[in-house]
């Protein structure tokens, strides 16, 4: 456990470093996110008149954006790791740790991630200062980001897993991006009979769907859907783990961790 501790605070300090020389780079991306859905937002507003009010959709639609570029940087972060460390040829040197790489890789991630957090937190202010969305926010609204984030790690770390075996998937990330769009931004919890059970079995979906409950309508979280979101964001997040164990051993047995 000491280990772990150590790892975390050892990349977590790494991570602040690299943000504070390529504090652009970072700016840059804010300002990009704020950019794109400001844009989005100005067309709606034209599309639907200059009369119409979004109320509480405004709300739900800035919730599922945020969440959304909080994943496809969770979604990219174990793939991008892997795939620089074959570049650099230093992925077989982190395999000789004593911990398992895919430890050794969440634990990079939820340090990246703790940054990352911090940089959405401005992507939000921003986009709710420029749209005039009012968001409510309390802790009613953890868990159900804990779910959302268990499953974009399950998705990660399948993605990590072809990584290691094909070594190049920034296609395949950029198709599942909009993908993730979609499973962030529809909602689901509007859905009735069928077509709400089968949203409930998509990736991330509950958690988001529970979150645009909390936060744009500010209503409590009820203890089944949240139930639900726990399970499905565990369920993901323990299916990507073990896809990414059983990619693992088929690099090694095919010598594939040398090569790039």
């Amino acid at each position: 456990m000491t280990r772990i501790l150590y790892l975390f605070v050892a990349e977590l300090k790494r991570e602040w470093i690299l943000l504070r020389r390529y504090a652009a780079e970072a700016i840059s991306g804010i300002i990009g996110l704020v950019i794109v859905f400001y844009g989005l937002f100005l067309s709606a507003r034209y599309v639907a008149g200059p009369t119409a009010q979004l109320g509480d959709r405004l709300d739900a639609i800035v919730v599922g954006y945020v969440l959304w570029s909080l994943s496809i940087f969770i979604l990219g972060d174990i793939a991008g790791s892997l795939q620089r460390e074959a570049q650099t040829g230093t992925l077989e040197q982190i395999l000789l740790s004593p911990l398992r790489v895919s430890y050794l890789f969440l634990i990079r991630a939820i340090a990246n991630l703790s940054i990352q957090f911090l940089l959405n937190l401005f992507v939000l202010l921003a986009i709710s200062a420029l749209t005039g969305s009012q968001l409510s926010f309390s802790l009613a609204a953890v868990p159900p980001l804990i779910a959302v984030v268990l499953g974009a790690y399950g998705l990660s770390l399948g993605m990590g897993s072809l990584a290691l075996l094909v070594k190049r998937v920034q296609q395949v990330l950029g198709i599942v991006q909009f993908v993730l769009l979609f499973l962030l931004t529809v909602p689901i919890e509007t859905w009735a009979g069928s077509s709400q059970i089968f949203g409930m079995l998509l990736p991330m979906t509950p958690g988001a769907g529970l979150l645009r409950t909390v936060l744009a309508q500010g209503k409590p979280v009820e203890l089944v859907p949240l139930a639900i979101a726990l399970v499905n964001g565990c369920v993901y997040f323990g299916l990507g783990l073990v896809i990414f164990w059983w990619a693992e051993k088929i690099a090694k047995r095919q010598g594939k961790l040398a090569g790039y």
